[in-house]
C-alpha cells in the first residue's frame, strides 16, 4: 500500500467518492463510490489519473471483484447545462452513494466540497492519492467514462473522442468548428456554446 495512504480512512463501512469529466466539452460527468474489503486488499490504488490505461483496466476488474460494494452513477449532458458542471458533479456523486449495497456508515469526498445529502462525510483534498477507496472511485469513473467516449467516437467518426475522451484540445475545437455541434456536447460549456 502507498505510503501516502492514511490507515485513519480505511474500514468496512467508510465509502470512498470521485468523479471523472468536469473539463471536457462532451459526454456525462461519471462518478463512483466503493467500500473496499479490508480483507481482500488491492496493491497499486491510486488517482487514476496516474496510471496507465492498461492498468487501469486490470485494478477495475480486482476493485469489481474484491470490493464490498461499488457503484458507478452519472450527471448526464442535459443535467450538466440544466444545473451547471460543479452541481452536476455534485449530483453524480450523490447517486454513485446511493446505489451502495450495503450503504456507508462514513463516506470520504475527494475534493473540497460535499454533496447536500444526509450522510455523515468528509472532503479530502487529493483524496485520490490519499486514501484507497477514493483511488478506487477514481479508476472505476475513468474506465467507465472512457469507455464511454469511445462509444462516442463510434457514433460520431471525427471528432476524436477516443483519443482526447472530450477535452478541449486543439484537434477537438478544431472539428468542432469543421463539423459543428453533436447532442454529445455541452451547450453551457463557452467553446461550444459559441459555436451556436
Amino acid at each position: 500500500m502507498d505510503d501516502l495512504f492514511q490507515a485513519d480512512f480505511e474500514g468496512p463501512g467508510i465509502a470512498g467518492v470521485d468523479e471523472v469529466g468536469r473539463g471536457p466539452l462532451a459526454g456525462d460527468v461519471v462518478a463512483a463510490a466503493v467500500i473496499l474489503d479490508p480483507q481482500r486488499p488491492i496493491d497499486g490504488l491510486r488517482d487514476s489519473k496516474k496510471l496507465s490505461g492498461a492498468r487501469r483496466e486490470v485494478l477495475a476488474e480486482l476493485i469489481r471483484d474484491r470490493a464490498l460494494a461499488w457503484s458507478v452513477a452519472r450527471a448526464s449532458v442535459a443535467e450538466i447545462d440544466r444545473l451547471n458542471i460543479l452541481q452536476a458533479s455534485l449530483l453524480a456523486m450523490h447517486r454513485a452513494v446511493q446505489g451502495l449495497n450495503p450503504q456507508p456508515d462514513y463516506v470520504l469526498v475527494d475534493g473540497n466540497r460535499l454533496p447536500r445529502w444526509e450522510y455523515s462525510s468528509e472532503p479530502v483534498v487529493k483524496g485520490d492519492d490519499r486514501v484507497p477507496a477514493i483511488a478506487a472511485a477514481s479508476i472505476l469513473a475513468k474506465v467507465q467514462r472512457d469507455s464511454e467516449l469511445v462509444a462516442l467516437d463510434r457514433q460520431y467518426p471525427g471528432y476524436g473522442f477516443a483519443a482526447h475522451k472530450g477535452y478541449p484540445t486543439a484537434a477537438h475545437l478544431a472539428a468542432l468548428e469543421n463539423l459543428g455541434v453533436t447532442p454529445a456536447h455541452r451547450r453551457s460549456f463557452a467553446p461550444v456554446r459559441k459555436l451556436l
